[in-house]
């Protein structure tokens, strides 16, 4: 079996604008694309996983979603980063606008779904995988499909926890904090 980097998109790789629908928007991270680097060459595979209500509020299509998904890819890649693993991604929202996208998933962080399909797809031991995000769903989730978790402090970590269809479980604690993926990176080639 593989490892993998399980990564929240906005405020990990991405600025966080909030509801992110331009791909003129897309603004990759600082150091980003070395940290992705230096985790591919130590044979990570690199898989984004992240919430976007964009779909739930009609504010995007599913297909619009994948476009911008792409365009990260392609700025990453231009910036000299690795060509990234997959990107799975949820639409639902326990309060959607559409109602077609208001389900109680199990793909919506903090539940683990989105890790546990990856992990299936591309026969991933999620013991040894690392899951990093910048909110404490992020966390939850990877905890609970059994990662181990880095919270880094490029986007969101101070704003209040998204609406979710369940309680948090405040007693989960990210393995690692610290302030974005490069340093992310370093902690986690260190303990692999």
């Amino acid at each position: 079996m593989n490892r993998a980097i399980f990564l929240d998109r906005d405020g990990v790789l991405i600025e966080d604008v909030h509801l992110l629908t331009n791909p003129k928007d897309i603004r990759i991270l600082a150091g980003v694309p070395a940290a992705l680097g230096r985790l591919s060459a130590a044979g990570f595979g690199i898989i984004v996983v992240s919430n976007q209500t964009v779909v739930a509020r009609g504010l995007s299509t599913k297909q619009e979603v994948l476009d911008l998904n792409a365009e990260v890819h392609v700025q990453i890649e231009r910036a000299g980063g690795p060509c990234l693993g997959a990107f799975y991604f949820c639409p639902h929202h326990p309060n959607a606008t559409l109602p077609l996208y208001r389900v109680d998933c199990e793909c919506r962080k903090p539940r683990p779904g989105l890790l546990l399909r990856a992990a299936r797809e591309h026969d991933l031991d999620l013991h040894a995988s690392f899951a990093v995000g910048d909110r404490v769903t992020d966390i939850i989730a990877g905890a609970r499909a059994g990662c181990r978790t880095v919270l880094v402090q490029t986007g969101e970590h101070l704003a209040p926890p998204i609406e979710t269809s369940e309680p948090l479980d405040d007693s989960v604690e990210p393995d690692y904090t610290c302030a974005d993926l490069f340093q992310a990176a370093q902690w986690i080639l260190e303990q692999a």
